[in-house]
Order: C-alpha cells, then structure tokens, then sequence
C-alpha cells in the first residue's frame, strides 16, 4: 500500500485586520510509497522522545507539534527526513487574492486541491497506479478542510475519472506518527511563504517536488 500524509498550516479567515490571520494557507503532503519507507518515517518520531528525559516525554503526551518545539528537535526531524525516499507537496493559496464571492464558498477550494492532487499523482508518477493509496489527515483538520464532501468527491473523482483507488481517513493526530511528521513539513513551508524564513525549508528542499499557488 502507497500512502499520502497531509496536514495544513494557516488559518481560513479572512479579517486581515486581525494579527493572527494569516496571508496565506497552506496544504501540505507527504507521499510514502510503501509500507518500508512509511516505517522509516514513524522511527524520527520516536528516536526524538528516546531523547527525551522523562519530564520531557510527559510534557509531550506522545506527540510532537512543531510550533511548539525547539530548533533542535525540528532540526532532527526534518533532516533525518530528507534522507528518506519520499515526496513532498504542496499547495499554496493566497487569501488576499480570493474573491469575495469564494471565501464563503470553500468547496471550490476543496475542489482545486483534489484535482491538483490527482493530476501531480499521474503526471509526476508519485505513487504507484496499481496500488491502493491510502490518504491520511489528521482529525483536527475536520471542521477546516478535510469534511465529508472532499473525502467523497476524492475517492470518487480518483476512482471513476483516474481509475485510480484512494481511499480517504480521518485519524487522531496523536495515534499517527506519520501526521506529525507532515506538520513539521507544513509548519517549514508555512514559515517561508508566510514569513521569508528559510531556514527550515531548506532542510527538505531535496524532497519537495511541486508548490503550486492558488489565487498567486
């Protein structure tokens, strides 16, 4: 089985007189293409916290968030990352860009990443066809961007169009670690669009095979 991880970074307000909406808001992915590389992955996340003392390991409850981490440990996980056979995504929307008439119609958005997802996965053959791809999205991204409408608009627009089989699912962030390794990817890439910091990014470069911008 292939897998694709996928995390978001931003928020979907539109209030830019407030300090914490962001310019822009970003969807990331990570393409796994089978079940030895997607071990490879989950083993960062646990050489981290077999670092940890044990006041650390209980501070983090068995998860990372890469906002809240040190440089240090951001710096280990992407790096180790990077020497690892997996591809990385992403898609870019420019929110001051978007029209009026599309901020409360966010299924037009749902509907580009789809499309812009499958047609990457064929054009650059990220995953294997013959395999079933297995879409996974952390569940705190429910009420955001993953709802019930893209999950069945992407199986079946993969499935019927493509002939490709995606199946899509929603998990808790914490009993995947493959989730929390996307985040530190969404967070670095976040940071460099949002913010001019490179510092991060640069790390993965080698993995990155696509940002497309939506509304540039």
């Amino acid at each position: 089985m292939a897998y694709i991880f996928m995390d978001e970074s931003g928020d979907l307000g539109f209030d830019f007189l407030k300090k914490k909406t962001s310019k822009f808001f970003i969807v990331s992915f990570l393409f796994i293409s089978d079940e030895a590389k997607k071990k490879k992955v989950e083993k960062i996340i646990k050489k981290v916290f077999a670092g940890f003392s044990k006041k650390e390991v209980k501070f983090h409850h068995g998860t990372l968030h890469a906002f809240k981490e040190t440089q240090k440990v951001r710096t280990f996980i992407l790096g180790h990352l990077s020497q690892i056979p997996v591809s990385v995504m992403a898609i870019r929307l420019n929110k001051t860009n978007v029209h009026t008439s599309l901020r409360d119609e966010m299924h037009i958005l749902y509907n580009y990443v789809t499309n812009i997802l499958i047609d990457r996965i064929l054009k650059k053959k990220i995953l294997p066809r013959d395999r079933k791809i297995h879409l996974i999205a952390s569940q705190r991204e429910t009420n955001k961007f993953l709802n019930v409408n893209f999950k069945a608009y992407l199986e079946k627009q993969a499935k019927n169009k493509h002939e490709i089989n995606i199946e899509v699912e929603i998990t808790p962030f914490f009993k995947e670690k493959c989730l929390q390794v996307i985040d530190f990817v969404s967070w670095s890439l976040f940071r460099y669009k949002e913010r001019g910091d490179n510092f991060y990014r640069k790390q993965i470069d080698n993995l990155i095979i696509d940002e497309n911008d939506l509304f540039p």
